[in-house]
């Protein structure tokens, strides 16, 4: 049975007008361009929020007039909320900005609306984006962040439990955030650099576990080698040397990692 709502909220540095203004006004800059974050991946150069009702959230297209239509603007406040209509599911999606006393707790609930059967409920995984933009927006370049031409898709039995453990082990971390226990989110994106690796739950029964291996440059192999072991990761071959110097790991559910030494221009 399809869920009826979701519901995600976050906290900013900011006061409501100056968070609502960067969340409308620069989302192109704050989404996240990974390889799944779009519904048309292969074509989006942007997303855009028209400021106004009836305006569109658009995912925007290379070609002029291209555009995919998100949604329409059914309620608009500037520093308190707006609402939106989705065109591409059955939900309806309310954001509000609340004053706190240190900021602005931003809430994004996403409801199916009566009757409805689609939902899409991807704002739990891109609420947390906002305020990761915050925290980098006054030194971070004023073009949106572009994802590498590779990226990794790893399943597992619990994917979030796989990124803490993944953050904790090999220093792997998220534009947007590493998942809390107890939470389950529909996808989960680790990023080495501008790279992705994507973390999914295992749906197929006993899939071969060990037919790739993954590759990561690291600053400091020997400090690096140090965190993965302290933290139990089974080390399949210590640090050797053979064209680069790396190491050999298995993680908690059996996919096989290489850390080697970055060059120091690297």
């Amino acid at each position: 049975m399809t869920a009826t709502a979701a519901t995600a909220t976050v906290e900013v540095p900011v006061d409501p007008d100056t968070a609502f203004w960067i969340f409308t006004e620069e989302i192109d800059l704050w989404w996240v361009r990974g390889p799944i974050n779009f519904f048309d991946a292969a074509r989006a150069t942007a997303m855009h929020i028209e400021p106004h009702l009836d305006g569109r959230i658009l995912e925007v297209y290379a070609l002029p007039d291209d555009v995919l239509e998100l949604g329409r603007i059914t309620a608009w406040s500037p520093g308190n909320h707006f609402t939106y209509r989705s065109s591409v599911d059955d939900t309806q999606t309310h954001i509000t900005f609340t004053p706190t006393d240190s900021g602005t707790e931003v809430t994004v609930v996403q409801s199916l609306v009566q009757d409805g059967a689609k939902a899409f409920y991807f704002w739990p995984n891109v609420i947390s984006w906002f305020p990761a933009w915050l925290s980098r927006r006054d030194t971070a370049p004023s073009t949106p962040r572009e994802a590498d031409r590779l990226a990794i898709a790893l399943y597992y039995e619990d994917p979030a439990a796989a990124a803490r453990w993944l953050h904790t082990a090999y220093g792997l971390d998220s534009w947007s955030t590493i998942p809390a226990e107890g939470s389950s989110p529909s996808w989960i994106e680790l990023n080495v650099g501008t790279r992705a690796i994507l973390l999914f739950p295992r749906t197929a029964p006993n899939p071969p576990q060990n037919d790739h291996s993954t590759w990561i440059f690291v600053d400091d192999l020997d400090a690096h080698f140090a965190q993965a072991t302290a933290a139990g990761a089974k080390i399949l071959t210590p640090i050797h040397q053979h064209g680069y110097r790396r190491y050999e790991t298995q993680d908690l559910e059996g996919h096989h990692w290489t850390f080697a030494q970055a060059r120091p221009t690297q």
